[in-house]
């Protein structure tokens, strides 16, 4: 038996090494930014309760801002040990089995579930109680998506389904219930987000590049159809004109106008860890306005190292993409990877003004639980991708299989040598 190529093998290892390290980097990096600006600007939340508090049960401001933090670190250390199961203990190919269907059955029903029996904040009903825990259940439902769709574009590229099954699959499997997400949660963001990972499969996936395009314009057509008829949507346009909401700026423009303020406060390089003041102003300032607080505390400098960090991520998970060992492990690097950084950059648009509020929050950073174990399983995964790529692939494996025969004795009648079965 012919055994794989020693030092190609150890190529292959030290060329992910690099870009396994950076996404390490970048994840702690963002993740301690996060941590700090969680507990800086979840001070003004303290001293709001702390205002509305009675006489006879004051309300500890430091006590308060240090249990936003205290409940950030313990979502950090659950999603660690998620990515960490999902890199060194459950292999890659366990989700191209019976158990992604265990997966995916489960997103669907706690979709189901948030319809019936969520529970509402903010106008919107995106959260289902179990017992003591709240969960997001859309946070999760976008992996499972992701990773149904790269098995059916997988199965569709070896030959296991046909074009039509492939095409009934996905509107199946995927098709369907993201639109019950968008209809049940009128959630457009997550929805957005999930397409984009769902065009990344097809991306790494190799289809032709007219039929993405096809999909990417009906997708915007689709974006601005749910824009512009619903009222609570059409009003976020403001973005183009906050001054402008028929309230001189204290109506539906005040949260874009405050981070405005921030980061003109901020300057080049920030007012000062802690020193912000439209925290107390500005709301969501620890959850999907946390960049702004970002940008008035450690100015302009401070938001372009987020910046960066997130350009690097991209980077590292592409590379650990295109070095995966397969179409599928690809497939699922690429489609976490582009995931993750639209979701940043979609939240970082919103808090400049460039784009409409999503309610999304920036990965890493802002303050949430469902999102942020959610985002660590997609790191997970992304690693179990680089951890596969050292490896072998399928065809490798195969060839590796084969035996040469060779001939004992004298060479047949009418063999010139001319033929090796070791090519």
């Amino acid at each position: 038996m012919r055994s794989p190529s020693p030092s190609g093998a150890r190529a292959v290892s030290s060329s992910i090494a690099v870009p396994r390290i950076l996404l390490l980097f970048s994840v702690l990096a963002l993740t301690v930014i996060g941590c700090v600006m969680i507990y800086s600007a979840s001070i003004a939340e303290a001293v709001e309760a702390a205002s509305l508090a009675e006489a006879d049960s004051p309300v500890n401001v430091d006590a308060s801002a240090l249990s936003y933090l205290t409940d950030q670190l313990v979502f950090v250390v659950l999603g660690v040990i998620a990515a960490a199961l999902l890199w060194k203990v459950i292999p890659l190919r366990v989700w191209q089995g019976p158990f992604l269907w265990v997966i995916w059955g489960l997103a669907v029903v706690l979709l189901i579930l948030t319809a019936a029996i969520g529970t509402e904040d903010l106008g919107a009903q995106r959260w289902v109680n179990l017992g003591p825990v709240s969960l997001q259940p859309s946070e999760f439902a976008k992996i499972a998506f992701a990773l149904m769709a790269a098995r059916i574009f997988h199965d569709y590229r070896e030959g296991s389904l046909s074009a039509l099954a492939m095409v009934a699959q996905a509107f199946v499997l995927i098709g369907i219930p993201v639109l019950f997400l968008f209809v049940s949660q009128s959630d457009l963001g997550t929805t957005v987000i999930i397409a984009v990972g769902i065009l990344a499969v097809m991306w790494m996936g190799e289809a032709p590049l007219k039929l993405i395009g096809g999909i990417c314009v009906l997708g915007l057509i689709f974006v601005i159809a749910a824009t512009a008829f619903t009222g609570y949507r059409s009003d976020r346009m403001l973005f183009l004109n906050p001054w402008n909401d028929g309230e001189e700026g204290l109506g539906k423009g005040f949260q874009l106008i405050h981070s405005y303020y921030a980061f003109s406060q901020g300057g080049l390089f920030g007012v000062g860890l802690g020193n912000s003041s439209e925290k107390y102003y500005l709301p969501e300032a620890e959850t999907d306005f946390i960049f702004a607080i970002i940008g008035e505390e450690l100015g302009m400098v401070g938001a372009l190292v987020v910046v960066a960090l997130f350009v690097l991520l991209l980077y590292a998970g592409m590379r650990v993409a295109d070095s995966a060992s397969d179409g599928f492990g690809g497939m699922v690097a690429g489609s976490c990877t582009l995931m993750l950084v639209f979701q940043a950059f979609l939240n970082i648009g919103c808090v400049v003004g460039l784009l409409p509020t999503t309610g999304k929050p920036l990965p890493f950073v802002s303050s949430g639980g469902s999102s942020l174990i959610a985002t660590f399983i997609m790191v997970g995964l992304i690693l179990a991708v680089s951890q596969d790529a050292g490896r072998p692939s399928i065809y490798e494996r195969r060839r590796a299989d084969l035996r040469v025969v060779r001939a004992a004795g004298p060479a047949p009648s009418g063999w010139d040598g001319g033929f090796d079965r070791r090519r």
